[in-house]
């Protein structure tokens, strides 16, 4: 027993020696800086939301309606097998069972689009179709991660720049990284939503007139924000 406790002792020594000196490297002098940086980007991914449901369309079934829509958006040149995806089949049978009322369909589409042009002139063209239940869902960015490291980076390179100045103002120099931290922030602020869209061009209430401009649906950029907390060896 008396041998196991000497061993214990030299276990134990050890560590607290390595934890004193993890301490010591910690406390040692050092300024804390936050670096900020900022990016704004125009969405390239557009989701449309596309709403079909039978009860709209009188005299006239689902399929019928849906054949005449994907006709229309092939038309224009869209790639519906890459960008058309069905999010959505619904229909009433519970309430026929129970009210012996007509079963009726209704399907929600996503497409994407890549440009506020394409997507004014999808609305234009359905709603020609009397597919009136369409909105945007989200707008995004294809190099949306490549463009967060690019804020990350520059938020780092602006702490660095901030410590060395405020170091040389009382005549002393930051030596290597000692601590770094990110702050959470609310990044890509219209990610997922959409804000402040704006149509321009004239929607007639007869939308076959040749002389109406197609509509251009300009959005907002998306707003990406870091914040980085560093803190370096001052000398």
């Amino acid at each position: 027993m008396k041998q196991l406790l000497t061993a214990l002792l030299f276990v134990i020594t050890p560590l607290l020696f390595a934890q004193e000196g993890v301490k010591n490297f910690i406390d040692q002098n050092y300024i804390e800086v936050t670096g900020k940086a900022e990016m704004e980007v125009a969405p390239d991914e557009i989701y449309i939301k596309i709403l079909l449901n039978e009860k709209d369309y009188k005299g006239k079934e689902l399929a019928e309606v849906e054949k005449a829509m994907m006709g229309k958006l092939a038309e224009m040149g869209l790639d519906l097998s890459k960008d058309l995806v069905v999010k959505d089949l619904l229909s009433n049978f519970q309430y026929y069972w129970l009210q012996k009322a007509d079963i009726l369909l209704s399907k929600e589409y996503q497409l994407l689009v890549h440009d506020g042009k394409t997507a004014g002139k999808v609305f234009v063209e359905l709603q020609k179709l009397g597919i009136s239940n369409v909105s945007v869902d989200k707008v995004d960015n294809s190099k949306m991660t490549e463009y967060r490291r690019d804020v990350k980076v520059a938020s780092i390179k602006a702490a660095q720049e901030k410590a060395k100045a405020l170091a040389m103002a009382i005549n002393q120099n930051i030596g290597r990284a000692i601590f770094v931290q990110e702050i959470d922030s609310d990044y890509g602020a219209l990610q997922g939503r959409v804000s402040n869209v704006m149509i321009r061009g004239y929607f007639s209430n007869e939308l076959n007139e040749d002389s109406a401009p197609e509509p251009d649906i300009e959005f907002e950029k998306l707003h990406l924000e870091y914040s980085i907390i560093v803190r370096f060896e001052l000398k």
